[in-house]
């Protein structure tokens, strides 16, 4: 490991490397636009099993807002932005896998670091190889949609042959679960609006709208009750239908979003599911995006200066696909 010394200050001794570098943090908890502050902090080193990363794309999502609200709550201040692609600048002691300049996406460590994705350097504590032919901003918008709807796919019990409700498949959990699912053989339902509702089609899913009758559409889509029903969709009382639409079983129905709900009607949660995220199937999902045989669709891109119009964005609830911001201008 000599010629990959793991301490950072080797990297940050050098004359070109500054001392500081841009970070989001919040230092306590409460509405993100109240607590979050872009700050200039000292670059953080590696410790063992992990690395630094130039930060070249920073995925955000709805899950960052909640963090700042005290989900998950731990030592102060942290970061947000929990995804990211990047260049290997330094690598901590027991890392053999990657060497200084390699492009990787995967994982902020958001616990353990003083800050996380949104800032010019990040350490992280879970990548890969960016296989080739993959641009940074697609492959950060890959790691979290890609493993939570993979895991809760599999908690469900999707098999080939099962037919699949998707609600909510515009968010970009929901189409990620439509295109795993599709993969693995189940004919897939999925509840969309108007953005992506033609290229969830295209893909090889049963299509139709929220609202009034939703229920009688998709059984007739169907044509008898469905197997199984993944709720990706943001809380909105509808999980009473879904159980309707599942047969009445409220097993059948697990939600990734209405833990409230869920306890009160039966349905899993995945709060409540003993489940070990898979992270280990990333790369394979990366190669097909790489393949363009997967993707998560990216909305808008932001340079970090322009973080809070981003946060205003994400938080009306109309961002329409994945926010990604550049701490590198990309």
């Amino acid at each position: 490991m000599e010629n990959l010394d793991t301490s950072s200050k080797n990297v940050n001794n050098q004359t070109s490397s500054p001392a500081t570098m841009r970070a989001i943090r919040l230092h306590d908890y409460g509405e993100p636009a109240d607590v979050l502050r872009m700050e200039q902090v000292e670059i953080p080193s590696p410790g063992p099993g992990r690395i630094r990363v130039t930060v070249r794309a920073c995925g955000l999502n709805p899950v960052d807002w909640v963090l700042c609200k005290g989900l998950y709550p731990g030592k102060l201040p942290r970061g947000i932005g929990l995804e990211v692609s990047g260049i290997v600048e330094a690598v901590g002691e027991g890392v053999t896998d990657v060497v200084i300049g390699d492009a990787v996406l995967g994982s902020a460590d958001f616990v353990g670091a003083p800050s996380a994705g949104a800032a010019d350097r990040a350490i992280m504590d879970y990548w890969i190889r960016i296989p080739a032919g993959l641009e940074f901003v697609q492959a950060a918008a890959l790691p979290m949609a890609v493993t939570i709807a993979y895991n809760h796919l599999k908690a469900l019990g999707v098999k080939s042959g099962h037919t699949l409700l998707v609600h909510g498949a515009g968010t970009m959990m929901g189409f990620a679960a439509v295109q795993i699912a599709l993969m693995d053989g189940a004919n897939v339902i999925a509840t969309a609006g108007d953005t992506y509702a033609d290229r969830l089609r295209s893909l090889g899913a049963a299509v139709t709208s929220y609202g009034d009758g939703m229920v009688e559409r998709v059984t007739e889509l169907a044509g008898q009750p469905v197997d199984l029903v993944l709720d990706t969709a943001p809380v909105s009382g509808i999980l009473p239908d879904l159980i309707r639409i599942a047969g009445g079983d409220p097993r059948r129905v697990l939600t990734i979003s209405d833990f409230g709900a869920a306890a009160k009607l039966g349905v899993r949660a995945s709060s409540g599911e003993d489940q070990t995220l898979r992270y280990d199937v990333l790369g394979e999902f990366a190669q097909y995006a790489a393949e363009g045989k997967f993707t998560v669709p990216v909305a808008q891109t932001f340079a970090l200066d322009d973080w809070r119009r981003a946060l205003d964005i994400s938080q009306s609830g109309h961002a329409r696909g994945k926010l990604i911001l550049l701490p590198a201008g990309d």
